[in-house]
């Protein structure tokens, strides 16, 4: 049987659940819900599927739900998808505060259901694929730079775009924050645009990252340096390079692992999460992690 899924939001990401739901085996994209209307509509006659202007309306007809709106709205939509006993996708961040995030793990957690969070890098391939080289990292380095795009300005850029590799180092390093400092500041709008944090761990490990929208281009890399080895990703390329050393000489090697989109990657993951009951692999305690060191790192800015 086909799981019936909704998607509530379609704009600049959300247009993009509803087109890979709606060629995904087994899955029915039963309608997309939008506050504009028209938006809904044209997305609706796209992918066939029906259009609503309130998903409150859309959601009894779904198994699970995708939930692509503004993060200042995802405790409100996601508390309501739970009430009515549905799994759910929730872009990042899970929630715009922690207490809120709380509220959604633990009611998900009381009504047996799935919560997966979109943190998209967990499913590009050149970071699966250099998961399996990282064993013991030493130092961490990171920019995720971006060209100003209008969008996402009800949130500092910490939760826009760090809280991405926030994520990807809290994955990588299995040991606990022992300190944290920070800058950034406000430039185009009234929120942070450009900030650098600097994460200690218990293990010794240390790492910094740094994310913009104020870049002229578009940077997506990970450094990642650990004993006799130091590997290089590029998230755009979804291409890894390695450095060893092997007694006296450095050995370089270029690995470019199977090109895949990490957004139908991620979505395929949720539906089969959902037909095999199984733990998504960035789950609402994951993405509630990660929300908190973004958020203890927007505190220390603005103070």
């Amino acid at each position: 049987m086909a799981v019936r899924v909704g998607v509530i939001g379609v704009g600049y990401l959300g247009k993009h659940h509803a087109r890979i739901f709606s060629g995904l085996e087994d899955v029915e994209l039963v309608g997309v819900a939008d506050i504009n209307e028209t938006a809904a509509s044209g997305i609706a006659q796209t992918y066939n599927c029906r259009a609503f202007s309130d998903y409150a309306e859309m959601i009894g007809l779904c198994d699970a739900v995708s939930i692509v709106t503004p993060t200042t709205t995802h405790h409100a939509v996601a508390m309501d998808c739970i009430s009515a006993g549905k799994d759910l996708l929730i872009e990042k961040p899970i929630t715009a505060g922690i207490d809120e995030a709380r509220e959604v793990v633990a009611a998900a957690e009381r009504g047996k259901l799935i919560l997966q969070v979109g943190h998209l890098e967990r499913y590009n391939p050149g970071v699966i694929a250099a998961a399996g080289m990282i064993t013991a990292p030493r130092f961490i380095e990171s920019e995720r730079l971006s060209p100003f795009m209008g969008r996402a300005g009800d949130v500092d850029v910490t939760l826009d775009l760090m809280i991405h590799d926030i994520d990807i180092v809290l994955s990588l390093v299995d040991s606990r924050l022992s300190r944290m400092s920070a800058i950034g500041e406000s430039v185009i709008t009234e929120r942070i645009d450009v900030a650098k944090a600097w994460l200690e761990f218990e293990n010794g490990c240390k790492a910094l990252i740094t994310a913009s929208r104020l870049s002229p281009e578009k940077v997506r890399t990970l450094r990642v340096f650990q004993r006799d080895a130091y590997i290089s990703i590029d998230y755009q390329k979804q291409e890894l390079r390695r450095f060893r050393r092997k007694g006296t000489e450095i050995t370089s090697e270029v690995i470019q692992p199977e090109n895949r989109e990490p957004l139908k990657e991620e979505l395929q993951d949720f539906i089969g999460c959902v037909r095999y009951r199984r733990k998504p692999a960035v789950s609402g305690t994951e993405a509630m992690n990660a929300l908190d060191v973004a958020l203890k790192i927007t505190d220390m800015l603005k103070d």
